[in-house]
């Protein structure tokens, strides 16, 4: 039987609130039909209801009868369900694999709670350690004190109780009243619980009791994009050609301190020769944004996994509708893994439905067998020392090593408050560039 792959849908309701805010329609990116015909895998979706108490960014209150982390133990036994049920619709129950919901998907790696529960691991474009993926205990408290003040639940005594009473559609919605100004993120994520995590982030990546699997995991060439347009000011569905003025504020406002350091920054990701180009201090921000809540993060986490395997996707959709600056963004790998392109109507290029159905290929061996190489090409192992990667574009993938190494050792040389955080710091890549 074919192994089983579980899909986790990734969109959170701000997603939807922020596309409409800016007049474009967030893509569907359900794209089944096609993965099972044409990799023989079986493909399972697990969804969940779009609200504080149960969708992918959770509501992580400690109450009595409302534990943290409520979705990631609800996905457990999901897969469950699958593990099951899914010999009845020919899958094979010893072979399942968990992909999207990247950082979730990465919490159920390090859970001793599920980490037994699959044998492989898909994370495309986030992990644990990225800024936006965690929260402390004392954070997600205050802000669920300021959510219940919101909605007419001031007395903490009686604040799970008054919650439970307030219609979910106002719940989804008022979710967003609790964050403070700043750049990015969610209002109510995952915590260490003493259940799903019972223990730290960095402490659960490095036991020794768990499993280490096989991970293929991976970014977009221009992950920052997608999330300048929503939080900084300047950036738009225009050109977004920042001046020295907005660059030098939305450093403060992505790395609370970095304005302090914004000699060293502009060191690193200017080049003075360029100052004459219009596009330069935009460019800056979305190299600094994808390093530091990507690339960094991710090559870190790889880097400590059992046997990683890392990509770097470096085409732009042909139907993309974003602007061109916008170039590859976040999430747009999904379509290509999915093979919306082999749908004609949709007009994708020859070359992008034979670049949809390689990535299908790689992403069913990589489930049969535990490395994604194909048509007997080998995938190189990701590994501290040589930190290899493939590239996947039109063109044929390439081997290539150290994937903006030299500026995840900057980063990790920095100690910023808030935003980069010792912890964050600690996963990105350590090792200097040779």
């Amino acid at each position: 039987p074919p192994p089983t792959i579980i899909w986790l849908t990734t969109t959170p309701v701000s997603c939807f609130i922020k596309a409409h805010r800016h007049g474009a329609e967030k893509k569907k990116t359900h794209y089944y039909s096609f993965i099972s015909p044409h990799s023989d895998r079986k493909t399972g979706e697990y969804s969940h209801s779009e609200c504080p108490f149960n969708h992918r960014y959770h509501f992580c209150l400690i109450f009595q009868n409302i534990c943290g982390d409520s979705v990631l133990l609800d996905h457990c036994s999901a897969i469950r369900g699958v593990i099951n049920n899914i010999a009845g619709f020919g899958g094979d129950p010893s072979k399942v694999q968990r992909s999207a919901g990247s950082a979730c998907v990465g919490y159920h790696v390090i859970s001793p709670g599920s980490n037994g529960l699959f044998q492989k691991a898909v994370m495309q474009n986030g992990v644990p350690t990225t800024p936006w993926a965690s929260l402390s205990l004392e954070e997600t408290w205050n802000r669920a004190r300021k959510l219940g003040s919101l909605l007419g639940c001031s007395d903490p005594a009686e604040l799970e109780a008054c919650l439970q009473q307030v219609d979910v559609n106002q719940l989804a919605t008022m979710q967003f009243g609790v964050m403070g100004p700043g750049f990015g993120g969610y209002p109510f994520i995952p915590v260490v619980d003493g259940v799903f995590l019972p223990d730290t982030i960095e402490a659960l990546m490095t036991s020794e009791s768990l499993r280490k699997k096989e991970v293929l995991l991976g970014l977009n060439r221009d992950e920052g994009t997608y999330f300048l347009i929503y939080g900084v000011p300047g950036f738009d569905l225009g050109e977004s050609l920042i001046t020295k003025k907005q660059f030098l504020y939305g450093i403060d406002l992505i790395f609370p301190g970095g304005s302090e350091i914004e000699d060293v920054l502009m060191s690193e990701y200017i080049n003075p020769a360029s100052l004459k180009n219009p596009a330069v201090y935009r460019e800056a921000l979305i190299r600094m944004v994808t390093d530091t809540t990507f690339n960094c993060p991710v090559q870190g986490y790889a880097q400590i996994s059992g046997k990683p395997f890392l990509y770097h996707f470096l085409h732009r959709s042909s139907v993309n509708p974003w602007p061109e600056w916008m170039g590859v963004m976040h999430g747009y790998e999904i379509e290509f893994v999915f093979g919306r392109p082999l749908i004609p109507s949709l007009g994708y290029t020859e070359e992008e439905v034979e670049m949809s159905k390689r990535f299908m290929k790689h992403w069913a061996n990589f489930a049969r067998t535990g490395n994604p190489g194909v048509d007997g090409d080998t995938w190189p192992m990701f590994s501290p020392e040589n930190m290899e990667y493939v590239t996947l574009d039109t063109n044929l993938p390439k081997k290539k090593m150290k994937l903006r190494a030299s500026q995840c050792v900057f980063w990790n040389s920095l100690i910023l408050p808030g935003n980069i955080t010792k912890r964050q710091e600690s996963h990105f890549l350590t090792r200097e560039v040779t």
